[in-house]
């Protein structure tokens, strides 16, 4: 096996899913092989380690998606807007993200699948948001990317909340 990636060597790859079709695994290699790199320069306040300065580089969280989940985001705008990306890390910290934060008729933000952390390539990708000045939905070796579209819950006589009447 290759010694180029860490993936080589543990098999770790993050499971895409959306809420139809099969599932996509790809490893930190096919990450990097198989869509533009992007770069983002970021600093964050860590909530142990105070302020951090990193370059992070891999694809477009949005494009790996599209990209390796043919047919699973919704082609109206209506529909995009109500789904949300759940993404989970070895470690079982989780993040959200609404599908419009990325999608490029809305906010596009440049939010990266990185692969590589000031210029070492990583044994699973990470989950990094440039614009957020906290580090609490950066996600350390993601394992899983979920697009869902969430359902809400109606209690007994909230029926005018969900539906607007009243």
């Amino acid at each position: 096996m290759s010694g180029a990636s860490g993936t080589a060597r543990t098999g770790r790859c993050v499971e895409l899913c959306g809420e139809t079709g099969e599932p996509a695994r790809l490893t930190v290699a096919e990450l990097a092989g198989g869509w533009p790199e992007q770069r983002a320069e970021v600093v964050f306040d860590c909530a142990t380690s105070g302020p951090r300065h990193h370059t992070f580089t891999g694809p477009l969280l949005r494009d790996v998606l599209l990209g390796a989940l043919p047919g699973a985001v919704p082609a109206t705008r209506k529909d995009r807007a109500g789904r949300l990306l759940v993404i989970a890390g070895a470690d079982g910290h989780r993040a959200v993200l609404a599908w419009a934060e990325v999608d490029e008729e809305f906010r596009y933000a440049p939010v990266l699948l990185a692969v590589r952390l000031d210029g070492a390539l990583l044994d699973a990708p990470h989950l990094v948001v440039p614009a957020d000045r906290c580090g609490a939905r950066y996600v350390s070796a993601v394992t899983g990317v979920r697009l869902v579209r969430p359902g809400l819950p109606v209690a007994a006589g909230a029926e005018r909340l969900v539906s607007g009447a009243g």
